[in-house]
């Protein structure tokens, strides 16, 4: 999948939902983002069982927020839209960018940021973090990005992946006007950096048959995919949704058949406030009830890595 930029203003978050041209990916706004997630982050701790982890995650992105205008990014886009686009490769590849030091003081500012308000183990973690020279830093990086999760202990990885989130984000944040997608393959990843989704959203005023946008884990961008087909293989036949709640439940998990897969799809209409990393990470036990009929994540959300803890 590539990405055309077209010269025109800025596509608003979900605003033209409502318009006859319903926009194929949207951009992050990356202040109203932050302090979305933390807010809901907030709210659903108030009656999860992983109330403490769910805090955790929203004093990252707490930080997240603050650092993102301590470090703003200064980064030729245009150059880099123009390379991408002669090698036919997403705008903010993850396989082939060459990352600048930035993200790495996105890094040591949310550590400096956190440490006040982490103990214990979170805080030996911090400070073993903070001594890690850059070249151990780029290692682990390359790592994640990889997704070669059992590389960086599980502990380390939300801390560095919220720096390198941030990182992409500005960049893609930078992306300016409208853009048109030329459909082709690998349509399951990011058309922005080439990252997996965390969930996938219905927004308001969308319903069950009609499609949805799928939320990158990675730049926070948002790209519309087809309905009634699987997320992650495309194919359109044993597709079926699981629930907790019932069938008005906001989350449910969209498991298919063929590829054995599934995805969080999350419904604005039945719950405005939803957010998709957070309430993702507060539908654990889904995840649970998933695993127990044998389908497996096709996304991953940035404060829940697998690997070796």
């Amino acid at each position: 999948m590539t990405i055309r930029i077209i010269p025109h203003p800025p596509l608003e978050k979900r605003d033209s939902l409502l318009n006859q041209e319903t926009p194929l990916l949207l951009f992050p706004q990356l202040k109203p983002l932050y302090q979305r997630r933390t807010a809901r982050l907030r709210q659903l701790a108030e009656r999860n069982p992983l109330g403490d982890y769910l805090r955790f995650a929203a004093v990252i992105t707490t930080a997240q927020e603050i650092v993102l205008y301590d470090h703003p990014l200064h980064f030729n886009i245009v150059e880099q839209l123009t390379d991408s686009a002669a090698r036919q490769k997403p705008p903010l590849d993850i396989t082939t960018l060459a990352r600048s030091d930035h993200w790495q003081r996105l890094l040591h500012s949310l550590i400096a940021e956190l440490k006040p308000e982490m103990s214990g183990q979170a805080l030996a973690v911090l400070e073993n973090l903070e001594k890690s020279s850059a070249s151990e830093l780029e290692i682990m990086a390359e790592a994640l990005l990889k997704h070669e999760f059992a590389q960086v202990s599980s502990d380390k990885s939300p801390f560095i992946w919220a720096a390198l989130s941030l990182y992409w984000a500005q960049m893609a944040a930078l992306i300016p006007g409208k853009v048109r997608i030329e459909q082709g393959e690998h349509r399951q990843f990011c058309p922005v950096c080439g990252s997996l989704p965390v969930s996938g959203i219905i927004p308001l005023g969308g319903k069950q048959d009609e499609p949805r946008y799928l939320h990158c884990n990675l730049c926070e961008c948002e790209w519309l995919v087809d309905e009634g087909r699987c997320s992650n293989c495309e194919e359109e036949n044993e597709l079926h949704l699981w629930s907790l709640e019932g069938e008005q439940s906001a989350v449910k998990a969209e498991s298919c058949g063929v590829c054995g897969t599934y995805l969080k799809l999350l419904w604005q209409a039945r719950d405005p406030a939803i957010e998709p990393v957070a309430d993702d990470l507060a539908s654990l036990l889904l995840d649970a009830r998933m695993e127990q009929e044998s389908f497996s994540r096709s996304s991953l959300n940035p404060f829940m890595f697998p690997g070796d803890s």
